[in-house]
């Protein structure tokens, strides 16, 4: 039952999302579009369970996953059920606009991880896992996760969101992304996964 209630509450964001967002892109209004996304990203974009934290990410970033949710690029089971149709009609500007807002909104953690991970977590985003042939995410990432141009801010995402996406990209989702990530992460073990996340749930 409980899980039935809290799919039909997913439902009704989602078409809530679709509707609002449609509107607001064909009338250019930002703010009204930014409020739309509260629905599932939180009024200070610091997120839910099922939709990531957006405060403080890279903005280019942003906009490149909106263009990948309307393209259907980013497939993964939550994007096709929340956000396909959400961005089917979002215009550029917006879209633009929508990802400037949120890379200004000041990020906080969300320390859901679990701290007795976080150590062997660290070691793997700053060190890598040699004899797996997987490099540094602190490489790409940079050294306190907050992400490079294109490149994402991890740090401070929550753990069951990282989670989350790192084992999708093992479950062959997103495949026409570019490397190195989709060799990577394929590469990890259940518990790197949970340790790394943990890690980075913990960062500013």
């Amino acid at each position: 039952m409980k899980a039935r209630i809290m799919r039909l509450i997913g439902l009704t964001m989602a078409v809530l999302a679709i509707v609002s967002c449609a509107g607001a892109s064909s009338a250019g209004d930002v703010e009204s579009a930014s409020r739309n996304c509260t629905w599932c990203h939180g009024t200070l974009g610091h997120g839910y369970t099922i939709a990531p934290r957006l405060a403080g990410q890279r903005h280019e970033y942003i906009m490149d996953q909106l263009y990948d949710f309307r393209t259907h690029a980013r497939d993964n089971p939550f994007s096709q059920q929340y956000m396909w149709g959400a961005t089917a009609n979002l215009g550029p500007q917006t879209a633009r606009d929508l990802a400037a807002y949120f890379s200004t909104l000041p990020p906080t953690p969300a320390n859901d991880g679990d701290r007795a991970l976080a150590e062997i977590g660290r070691e793997i985003f700053l060190e890598g896992i040699p004899e797996y042939d997987i490099a540094s995410c602190a490489a790409c990432h940079g050294p306190n996760a907050e992400g490079i141009g294109q490149i994402p801010r991890l740090g401070g995402l929550s753990y069951s969101y990282l989670k989350r996406r790192l084992a999708q990209w093992g479950e062959g989702y997103h495949v026409a992304a570019e490397p190195p990530m989709p060799r990577i992460a394929s590469r990890l073990a259940p518990n790197e996964i949970a340790a790394l996340a943990s890690y980075l749930s913990f960062i500013q």
